[in-house]
């Protein structure tokens, strides 16, 4: 064994195996933190009271959550469709022409830097092996690990975003009775923005990146999104 071969049971992890559950979540938790954020500093801003913030807070929390899931089950099951109606396709072409399917994948290898020869051996084996997921993977990008799930991506959106809701309401009802309107402004503000780093944080991580763009990218966002609410609160003066 050589110091480059990793061995018996070496077993690499990749981003790609969870990027749709990942995606989801990330989109959860950072839409929970901006839109729970916002809106309660836009409230509390406003001047009302915090009965009103509370209850509009909860039921922002469950309309958002819920609309995360439907949003995500739709936008996937899109997705789904695709990807079967191109397997369907390729089936059908496999079964009528399968040597110029064939030759499409050996020139398809050939476009990628494959000697001629060893691209139509390459397209050859495959074809041999599993002539459909060949097509998948190698023409079309499909495989196990893209698979598009809906459910999964649905329950890891709302799952986040009820997250991610939770800590801007939970500062908020804890310190609305001890605070005047400008600390639950600063509490509301502050405890978003270190949420949205935290999330920013982990979703880097996971992917394998640096985390300083996806961090700055995030608090830039959210920051605006609730300098914006806390304006209109404040010209407005009323309940949202």
């Amino acid at each position: 064994m050589t110091a480059r071969d990793p061995g018996p049971g070496h077993a690499e992890r990749h981003a790609a195996a969870r990027s749709g559950w990942l995606r989801a979540a990330v989109l959860g938790a950072n839409d929970g933190l901006v839109s729970l954020g916002s809106l309660l500093v836009g409230l509390v801003a406003s001047g009302v009271g915090p009965g009103v913030v509370v209850t509009g807070g909860i039921a922002a929390l469950a309309a958002g959550a819920g609309s995360m899931a439907a949003g995500e089950y739709v936008s996937v099951s899109t997705q789904t469709d695709v990807e079967r109606a191109d397997r369907r396709r390729e089936v059908a072409e496999l079964a009528a022409d399968p040597e110029g399917e064939l030759e499409e994948l050996a020139a398809l290898y050939r476009e990628r830097g494959l000697a001629p020869e060893l691209a139509h051996e390459v397209a050859v084996a495959l074809h041999a092996h599993d002539p459909l997921a060949a097509h998948l993977r190698d023409e079309l990008g499909q495989s196990d690990l893209t698979a598009a799930r809906p459910l999964q991506a649905a329950a890891a959106s709302a799952a986040s975003f009820t997250v991610g809701a939770l800590v801007p309401l939970l500062l908020v009802v804890v310190g609305m009775p001890h605070l005047d309107r400008p600390g639950t402004l600063a509490v509301a503000v502050l405890g978003t923005l270190a949420g949205l780093a935290a999330a920013g944080l982990l979703s880097a991580r996971a992917s394998g990146i640096a985390p300083a763009r996806p961090v700055l990218r995030v608090l830039l966002g959210g920051g605006a999104a609730m300098a914006v609410t806390a304006a209109i609160g404040q010209v407005a003066g009323v309940a949202v």
